[in-house]
C-alpha cells in the first residue's frame, strides 16, 4: 500500500490478538512500529516473530491510561526513529457480565482500558502530528459500540464513545493535516473472547449460536483486520476522515 515502507506507528495492545497481527501486517508493509503493551512477555513475543520482516517492531511497556509514560514511550520512540506519523488503538478489554452484576470498581477498569486508554494516546500523539501538519489515525472500536451487546454493556459505551471520538476529532484536525477513521470488529478469536466463552457454562454454546449468525459462517480471527488497518493508515486512504468500517462477516449491515 503506499506510503507505508518507512512509516512510523504507535500502536497499542500488540501483545497479542488484533494488536499483534496488525504489529505484524505493518512490519510486513515496511512500517516502523512501537508498540504500547502492559504486556511485557507477549510485546517481546511480537518483536520476535517479526524478525526478517522490511519493517521493524520496538517493544514499550506501557499502561496506556498512564499519560505519563505513554508520553515518556512515545518521547522515546520519536527520539530513536523520528516522528510518529500513524497511531492504531487497538488495545481493548472486558469481561461479559450483565449490567446489573457488575460494580464500580469494574467499571472503572473497563472505562480506563477502552476510553481513557485511546484519550491520553490522543492527547499525546494528536498533537505532535498537528504541529507537523500530518498524521494518520485508526481507532479500533467495535461492533458493540454499534449496535450494542449483551452482557458488555459498559464495554459497549466506551467503543460507542471511541466512535464519536473519531467523528468529532476528524473535524477538528482536517485542517490540520490529520485523518481518524474507526474500525468496528465483530466477533473474534481472541483472548478477549475467551473471556466470554469462559464466562459461563453456556459461553461455548452461545459463541457456536454467533457463529451461525455470521453470514460468512465463521467467528473472525485476528488476521482479518490488519489490512484494512494498513489501508486507513495508507496514503490510499488519503481521502478518508471520520468513517466506520464494520468488519464483521455480515453479522452487522448498514
Amino acid at each position: 500500500m503506499r506510503g507505508l515502507t518507512g512509516r512510523r506507528v504507535v500502536l497499542t495492545g500488540g501483545a497479542s490478538g488484533i494488536g499483534r497481527a496488525t504489529a505484524l501486517r505493518l512490519a510486513e508493509e515496511g512500517c516502523i512500529v512501537a508498540s504500547l503493551d502492559l504486556n511485557a512477555d507477549g510485546n517481546s513475543e511480537t518483536v520476535r516473530l517479526a524478525g526478517g520482516l522490511p519493517g521493524r517492531i520496538i517493544a514499550y511497556a506501557t499502561d496506556i491510561a498512564d499519560q505519563d509514560a505513554v508520553t515518556g514511550a512515545v518521547d522515546a520512540f520519536e527520539a530513536s526513529e523520528g516522528p510518529v506519523e500513524g497511531l492504531a488503538n487497538v488495545a481493548g478489554w472486558d469481561l461479559p457480565i450483565p449490567f446489573l452484576e457488575t460494580d464500580r470498581p469494574f467499571w472503572d477498569k473497563v472505562i480506563r482500558i477502552n476510553l481513557y486508554g485511546p484519550l491520553v494516546m490522543h492527547h499525546v500523539v494528536l498533537r505532535r502530528m498537528a504541529e507537523r501538519g500530518f498524521g494518520r489515525v485508526v481507532n479500533v472500536s467495535s461492533d458493540a459500540g454499534r449496535v450494542g451487546s449483551s452482557g458488555e454493556s459498559v464495554y459497549s459505551a466506551c467503543k460507542g464513545g471511541v466512535i464519536a471520538f473519531t467523528k468529532t476529532m476528524a473535524r477538528e484536525m482536517a485542517r490540520k493535516g490529520v485523518i481518524l477513521n474507526v474500525l468496528c470488529p465483530g466477533p473474534t478469536e481472541t483472548p478477549l473472547f475467551d473471556n466470554f466463552r469462559n464466562a459461563s457454562p453456556s459461553g461455548s454454546k452461545i459463541a457456536e449460536g454467533l457463529a451461525r449468525a455470521i453470514p460468512l459462517r465463521r467467528l473472525g480471527q485476528p488476521e482479518d483486520y490488519p489490512g484494512i488497518i494498513a489501508f486507513l493508515l495508507s496514503d490510499d486512504a488519503a481521502y478518508m476522515t471520520g468513517q466506520t468500517i464494520s468488519v464483521s462477516g455480515g453479522l452487522t449491515m448498514s
